[in-house]
């Protein structure tokens, strides 16, 4: 009787253990917490599934690879696509088939063989103080390196993966020697040292301590919306650079599905959710980003830039040269 009894109870402790983690979701991200709750309370309002978050700005690729199968770790969020390129490589995911995924999302957007996907798209603009840059003198990022911009360009470090993203692009569409051309001569262009975020970018404009520089869209969006820093953005001009020929250089923020995942239905769901018309739109709205779902209409205030031409450039092709732009980037000095 006794041991009928405690294997009762031993069944109704698995049980209940399974229930319980049956009903959540753990997710690594690069992205800061603030910028993707909001989407995560809304899915737990919708299923009853909690969303555990750890966020770190490094090292949650170094710890996904330590953690092995022993990870709790379901997803991974990251904020280009560089680190969703190196746990594919390292391989810490694995591959989802998901019809939902696969409709939402653009196929430059997405892994071909389902190993990560994008969440959000944002452009890499070129932004030009409205008082000293006549907007006809640069209409591309090969013009950051023509002669009319000597002095007058700032960017943020050369090493960043938003820069190095920029780079890799550049390679794509030309060949390594082209490249090193141009950011050499952007190097020759800069009005100071690498330094700062993409806000410092503009704020240095405004300062007037550089007239051009090279920001990420939704940057523009989250000053805009800042009591002090909207005098910042207010001083510059948005230029869509490349519109003559292959567009805009476009990079992600992406998740990733562990090759650990504890809790995959979950996480698939959670998936499928965040590339819906009701989280797109969230992002759209609160975070000032393009959504990747076609169907969902940008913010009213990125709709009042305009709209432009994509560099519909599959996001596997620009991860091909990362190694190679990073490399550059030190082969000319260009932090120094």
């Amino acid at each position: 009787m006794y041991i009928r009894s405690l294997i009762s109870g031993l069944l109704i402790l698995a049980t209940g253990s399974a229930s319980i983690a049956a009903s959540e979701v753990n997710v690594y991200s690069y992205r800061q917490s603030i910028l993707i709750k909001p989407m995560f309370d809304a899915f737990t309002e919708q299923t009853g599934i909690k969303v555990n978050t750890v966020f770190a700005k490094k090292g949650l690729v170094e710890r996904l690879k330590n953690e092995g199968r022993n990870s709790p770790a379901d997803l991974i969020f990251t904020v280009d696509i560089g680190p969703l390129e190196t746990v594919l490589q390292e391989n810490l995911t694995q591959s989802v088939e998901s019809s939902v995924l696969s409709a939402n999302i653009p196929a430059e957007f997405r892994d071909p063989d389902g190993h990560w996907f994008g969440l959000t798209s944002r452009a890499r603009l070129i932004v030009a103080s409205k008082d000293r840059v006549d907007t006809n003198q640069i209409g591309s990022y090969e013009d950051l390196a023509s002669p009319a911009m000597q002095g007058k360009v700032c960017t943020r470090s050369g090493k960043h993966a938003y820069m190095v993203a920029l780079i890799a692009s550049v390679i794509s569409h030309t060949d390594e020697a082209t490249a090193k051309d141009w950011l050499s001569g952007v190097k020759q262009n800069l009005a100071r040292r690498p330094q700062g975020n993409d806000r410092a970018q503009v704020k240095a404009i405004h300062s007037g301590e550089c007239d051009v520089a090279v920001i990420n869209s939704y940057y523009l969006g989250k000053m805009l919306s800042d009591e002090e820093q909207s005098a910042w953005a207010n001083a510059v001009n948005i230029i869509f650079p490349n519109q003559k020929d292959r567009g805009t250089h476009m990079n992600i923020a992406g998740m990733a599905l562990t090759a650990a995942a504890p809790n995959k239905e979950n996480a698939i769901k959670l998936m499928e959710f965040l590339t819906s018309d009701q989280a797109q739109r969230m992002y759209a709205e609160l975070n000032h980003e393009y959504p990747v779902n076609p169907a969902v209409e940008w913010s009213e205030l990125v709709n009042s830039w305009g709209t432009f031409k994509p560099d519909n450039l599959p996001l596997v092709e620009i991860a091909k040269h990362r190694a190679t732009a990073s490399k550059m980037v030190d082969e000319i000095g260009y932090e120094f």
